[in-house]
């Protein structure tokens, strides 16, 4: 699971079978300090995310399995809306 900001949607005319009428979107993938961590990437939407949302996602066979009909050809499925982020202070090293 990890963390990703909607950067925008992506259009396909064409889907695999199982995909159809299923939304993607452009995520791109930040740390736990909202940094970007890695390349874009387009992400099934399971939640109806929209441009801007901080999400969650997930990946691999999991992203497959969050769909409906699961385990379709997918490799990235937005699962959750972050409501926020608290991460605890790191301590200093001694």
């Amino acid at each position: 699971m990890y963390l990703g900001i909607v950067k925008g949607t992506v259009v396909a005319e064409r889907k695999a079978e199982g995909l159809a009428g299923t939304k993607l979107l452009l995520v791109q993938p930040v740390d736990d300090q909202l940094a970007p961590n890695g390349d874009l990437q387009a992400a099934v939407d399971r939640v109806q995310a929209g441009p801007g949302d901080l999400v969650y996602l997930v990946g691999s066979r999991e992203a497959a399995l969050a769909c409906d009909p699961w385990f379709v050809p997918v490799d990235a499925a937005i699962v959750g809306i972050v409501d926020g982020v608290d991460v605890p202070n790191k301590a200093a090293p001694r």
